[in-house]
């Protein structure tokens, strides 16, 4: 079968799905990259045109979500910014040891931010004395992420200490993987999350991260999303974004800069 190109009028209507559905905006310059994604579909269905494959997704909602899978599928991997890792650091060893630290990583992609949290948790609180909820809008991911088991090569960034205690080098049909501690998953909870809508039932956070998102976003989603979000972060937590984003230019009255890529909440 030739290779389908994926035509401008069909990438546009691609976009305001997309957009619809989890409020991503794909620039004109991500057409190369809508297309490698879903020519797969393509030719799975042996479809002669992108429009016939956005027909079976207008009509199905499985291959709908297929579809938003395969298009936010990012990069990750453990103890990405470190910073951010020291600063949780620098919280846990003053935080009260008869209270339950909870953090929600809102957009934790296959698990790495999260299970990179749980280590430096479990490493100084009391072992049952934290929380953390991971969550993303690719369902696969959120499978992935549940597992906990990752390529030995992404073990690499994890420090030594924290990879000697929490890591379960594989072997057998696992030989090249390892797995992340099994005990943590009693305090773990991976769920998946469209981060348009507000999360009523998960409760407050001590720390939310919300990091390589809002790139993603326009100007009014992305203050949709941080709103939505901070709803759950109780007075006096932690939003933390990546460092080399910002929202500058969206004015949220309840959180205070207080440096590079943190923010705390100040009032409800």
């Amino acid at each position: 079968m030739l290779h389908i190109k994926l035509q401008a009028n069909e990438f546009t209507t691609f976009v305001k799905l997309i957009f619809d559905e989890v409020g991503i905006t794909l620039a004109d310059s991500k057409h190369t990259m809508v297309e490698s994604r879903l020519h797969k579909r393509v030719v799975h269905y042996q479809l002669e045109s992108f429009a016939q494959y956005l027909r079976i997704v207008q009509i199905t909602p499985k291959e709908k979500i297929a579809m938003i899978n395969l298009i936010t599928t990012n990069e990750t991997y453990f103890f990405r910014e470190q910073a951010h890792y020291d600063f949780i650091e620098g919280i846990l060893k003053e935080y009260p040891r008869d209270k339950t630290f909870r953090i929600w990583s809102a957009a934790s992609s296959v698990g790495a931010e999260a299970y990179s949290l749980a280590m430096i948790c479990e490493s100084l609180l009391n072992s049952k004395n934290w929380e953390i909820y991971g969550s993303d809008i690719n369902t696969e991911v959120v499978k992935k992420a549940r597992m906990g088991l990752y390529p030995q090569a992404w073990a690499d960034k994890i420090p030594e200490t924290y990879k000697k205690a929490y890591c379960l080098k594989g072997s057998g049909k696992y030989e090249g993987q390892f797995i992340v501690d099994r005990s943590f998953s009693k305090k773990m909870h991976f769920f998946e999350n469209n981060l348009l809508e507000y999360n009523a039932n998960i409760g407050s956070f001590d720390v939310i991260f919300l990091r390589n998102v809002l790139l993603y976003f326009n100007e009014q989603t992305k203050k949709t999303v941080i709103e939505n979000c901070i709803k759950n972060l109780r007075v006096g937590g932690f939003f933390i974004i990546s460092l080399t984003e910002n929202f500058n230019t969206i004015k949220i009255d309840n959180l205070q800069h207080i440096q590079t890529s943190i923010y705390q909440k100040t009032k409800a």
